[in-house]
């Protein structure tokens, strides 16, 4: 398989997780925004939606956004609940993800860290992002206050999904993790996973 990734992109980074938990032999290609290979990636058909991640199968198949690459590389794994209403739990965090916590969490990031979008990071757009992010963050703690995982009571693919943007929502993101204890030590539990930190 072949994975086009962008290294500093959370949901490039929740891919490459899964692909280290799961020990899938993979060929990483490196597309940061504005790189040759990203844009000789799209040129040659390989991106669906014009963005990474994809996931090219040994058979030439293609499947494009991340959450979908999870659900592909995590089926039949121990990631996905066997019960069906965790399943389903475990699912409505992976929709909350996209829909709720990265247009906010990834975006400030991006506003931040991303030379391209500073005309797009006004003070008041910041302090907005800043605000509904750590109520987003919020959700999260009331959460892993009394749980150790996000669905069930074992790690799975709603966890790898959120880890993605939220393992860098202090450091890129300028957002106050000391206001979320149980976030950080679950933020700990799943980098203490072999190959975590190297993906």
């Amino acid at each position: 398989m072949q994975l086009y990734s962008m290294p500093s992109s959370g949901n490039s980074l929740k891919v490459r997780i899964l692909l280290a938990l799961t020990g899938k032999p993979v060929q990483i290609i490196d597309c940061d925004y504005g790189s040759a290979a990203l844009a000789q990636a799209k040129a040659d058909g390989v991106l669906p939606y014009g963005k990474v991640p994809a996931l090219v199968l040994d058979d030439g198949q293609l499947l494009a956004e991340s959450n979908a690459i999870l659900w592909y590389l995590g089926e039949d794994s121990a990631f996905v609940p066997a019960d069906a209403v965790t399943r389903a739990q475990m699912l409505g965090w992976m929709f909350w993800e996209q829909y709720n916590h990265e247009p906010v969490i990834a975006v400030r990031q991006a506003l931040v860290s991303y030379p391209h979008r500073v005309a797009d990071a006004t003070p008041e757009r910041l302090a907005d992002l800043l605000d509904r992010g750590h109520a987003l963050l919020q959700v999260m703690e009331d959460r892993l206050a009394h749980h150790d995982w996000l669905a069930g009571d074992m790690v799975s693919l709603a966890d790898i999904c959120l880890y993605g943007y939220t393992c860098t929502a202090g450091s890129r993101g300028g957002f106050d993790m000391d206001r979320f204890p149980a976030v950080c030590r679950w933020l700990d539990r799943i980098a203490a996973m072999p190959g975590v930190l190297d993906a």
